[in-house]
């Protein structure tokens, strides 16, 4: 039966196509949102979100402003979050007290507002490293690297005796890595969510979303999504920084399928107690993404510049095993990579951008968190 959902968080890239999918099936949509100046410059209110969604400007750690938002809500798709794994890395305070501690807010005024259900969105970050392969056969969940080994540079993970490993879909049952404050933030959310629903007959559902991208991201934000920060740099004629040797793999889902997943986890009885991974279930290398976004946006004589630097806190390879999601949930993805970079592109080029990803990158260097 459709119900009143409140997304916190719901003015932002997902949460603004959680809110059109929800409309579409029926529900009320109820938005608190602090409307960020790094995430929504200085808009009142984003152009593309739908005028039947109520929108509240408030922060989540306001717990009067989040009871309030909570009167006569049915449930809760939890996506307040700063978001950013280098920006985590010097914004501690900032970021622990927005993620966590609006959290914890958010649940306390659960506790006199009870709801049906609250799906909090995670993230890939919580793995740090993913699974990985010994040469032996063994499954590796610990996988580290050092970066620089015998005074040479070693990106891949290797096992004690200097072999690489290899990169596996990674499931849900691998065991947290922890590489930023930010992935340390998501983890809180999610622990969080399962902890405070049970006791309180609340049920919980956690996604761990992986690299979402599609139109409607924030392009002058250099802490946000790889992709949108890509287009921003070809859109100024600027060439995408790419850190590494960019054969670093990712799993890049199309923001559509995101608020989908969203939406049957707000359902559907098989996700109670769940906590998904919500990827593509395919795995890219960021240079060849980076050379398919120029492509589509007809910059093909843009190539990416290829740092030769790690980012204290960035993982080497991270894609998603989505097998749970669908045995479960019945989640695949459906858009087509190309198809998805094609209408990126189209709506890209109507955009005007500031790039600050060289701001970016100098705040981060200057803070040792390049190396």
């Amino acid at each position: 039966m459709a119900e009143k959902v409140l997304i916190t968080g719901g003015a932002g890239f997902i949460g603004r196509q959680v809110t059109a999918e929800l409309l579409r099936r029926g529900n009320q949509v109820r938005i608190l949102d602090c409307m960020l100046p790094q995430v929504h410059g200085q808009a009142d209110r984003p152009a593309d979100l739908d005028d039947d969604a109520e929108l509240i400007v408030a922060d989540i750690r306001n717990g009067d402003a989040v009871a309030r938002a909570l009167n006569g809500v049915g449930s809760v798709i939890h996506l307040a979050a700063e978001v950013g794994v280098g920006q985590s890395m010097y914004e501690v305070e900032r970021y622990t007290s927005t993620n966590d501690v609006g959290t914890a807010v958010l649940f306390e005024r659960l506790i006199d507002h009870p709801v049906r259900r609250v799906v909090t969105a995670s993230s890939m970050s919580i793995y740090g490293e993913g699974l990985y392969r010994d040469v032996a056969g063994n499954l590796v969940e610990d996988a580290e690297r050092g970066i620089v080994r015998d005074g040479q540079q070693v990106w891949n993970p290797v096992d004690l005796n200097g072999h690489q490993l290899a990169p596996l879909p990674t499931p849900e049952w691998k065991r947290p890595s922890l590489a930023s404050i930010y992935a340390l933030n998501k983890y809180v959310q999610e622990r969080t969510t399962h902890i405070m629903g049970a006791p309180y007959g609340i049920e919980s559902v956690c996604l761990r979303l992986f690299n979402v991208y599609g139109p409607g991201q924030a392009l002058s934000n250099p802490y946000t999504g790889v992709l949108a920060i890509f287009a921003s740099r070809l859109l100024n004629g600027q060439r995408p920084m790419i850190f590494e040797d960019g054969e670093q793999r990712r799993d890049f889902v199309h923001v559509s399928d995101v608020a989908r997943a969203f939406a049957d986890a707000l359902t559907l009885p098989e996700a109670v107690g769940q906590t998904f991974n919500i990827g593509s279930g395919q795995d890219r290398s960021v240079t060849e993404v980076a050379q398919a976004l120029a492509r589509a946006m007809g910059k093909n004589d843009i190539e990416p510049e290829i740092v030769g630097k790690a980012r204290i806190g960035d993982i080497r390879h991270c894609f998603a095993d989505t097998s749970l999601a669908e045995q479960r949930i019945g989640f695949r993805a459906r858009q087509d990579f190309e198809e998805g970079l094609a209408e990126l592109a189209e709506w890209v080029g109507q955009q005007t951008a500031e790039d600050r990803v060289d701001d970016a990158r100098a705040e981060l260097e200057a803070r040792g968190l390049v190396a």
